[in-house]
């Protein structure tokens, strides 16, 4: 009796369980949502997360709560999140430096981006625009570069944090340019721009949501971009591969939630924000700057999260940094 007993009550805890999950995740959401944002308000990454939290308020019928914890390029709250009940009421806005290039620079990171979380989809990439203060007495990217190699450590760049994303992408510039410059980080790229515009910081790599206003009011000089192609939204900025043959960089934000998070959650969530970014206030604002929507499946931005490791692994060891 009692060996017959026991599987009978296993089996009816475990539909009873399985019962319970689909009915929280028929009600999802039931409340508010906390969307983790690595860096501090007024960067692309915030930026971004605050219009895609307030259509989904919209759409999902709970508010989404931007949460910044700024730090260590994002490791601090990537950390947070990975921590976070897997119940999809945390999510994590990861970019190419909490999800890829932390990776390949930090030695002992606390958190394994393949592992820890489970894709929802890739928001949007955007190429880097390099920008100087107008007090840098060059007038193009090639002026810039003869600039740059005629005072070797004599000009500065400021980045978004450490091995962050436009961190590399100038190490990489640097290394296929023959520059040499002092690397100075901040807390994300809203910080690193306003110290290029205050004069305290010669250059940096700034994406088009913390740059465009400043460039177009003449505050800030922009050089040239990252992409492979011109951008119509800038057609006067040439893409660096001009100069720089083969050079090609762009930064990406794309959302991720705890793992082991119910797979119909992760669904809803998908099909939400892409429904957000392919609204016509998003969507317009992002592909004026010359930006690419992401919308993907999990699966897919599964295999591009793993594809940007590979990618900026080699570049570290090919580069020889040593960042850690």
């Amino acid at each position: 009796m009692r060996s017959a007993f026991l599987p009978v009550c296993m089996t009816c805890a475990i539909a009873a369980l399985a019962f319970g999950c689909g009915a929280a995740t028929r009600d999802y959401p039931a409340r508010p949502i906390r969307a983790i944002v690595g860096f501090v308000p007024g960067g692309a990454t915030d930026i971004l997360a605050r219009q895609l939290g307030h259509a989904l308020t919209r759409n999902l019928g709970q508010q989404v709560i931007v949460d910044n914890r700024p730090g260590g390029s994002g490791i601090i709250a990537a950390t947070l999140a990975r921590d976070a009940q897997p119940d999809g009421y945390t999510i994590f806005f990861g970019t190419i430096s909490t999800l890829a290039t932390n990776v390949a620079t930090v030695r002992r990171l606390p958190y394994d981006p393949l592992k820890d979380f489970a894709p929802v989809t890739l928001a949007v990439s955007t190429p880097y625009f390099l920008v100087v203060h107008p007090g840098v007495p060059v007038k193009s990217l090639r002026e810039f570069i003869a600039f740059a190699r005629e005072h070797p450590g004599g000009l500065n760049f400021a980045s978004s944090g450490t091995g962050g994303g436009n961190h590399l992408a100038m190490e990489m510039f640097r290394a296929m340019a023959g520059i040499d410059m002092v690397h100075i980080p901040f807390k994300g790229s809203a910080q690193a721009t306003t110290e290029v515009l205050a004069g305290r910081v010669h250059m940096t790599f700034s994406q088009p949501a913390v740059m465009l206003t400043h460039a177009r009011a003449g505050k800030l000089k922009v050089l040239a971009v990252t992409s492979r192609k011109r951008l119509a939204s800038w057609a006067d900025a040439p893409p660096i591969a001009e100069a720089v043959p083969g050079y090609e960089a762009n930064s990406w934000q794309g959302v991720v939630v705890p793992a082991r998070t119910p797979d119909p959650v992760i669904r809803r969530l998908n099909s939400e924000i892409i429904a957000a970014l392919n609204s016509p206030a998003i969507k317009g604002r992002l592909l004026a700057e010359g930006s690419e929507i992401g919308g993907i499946s999990p699966e897919e931005f599964a295999r591009y999260i793993r594809n940007e490791i590979e990618k900026w692994i080699k570049v570290v060891r090919d580069s020889g940094l040593r960042l850690d």
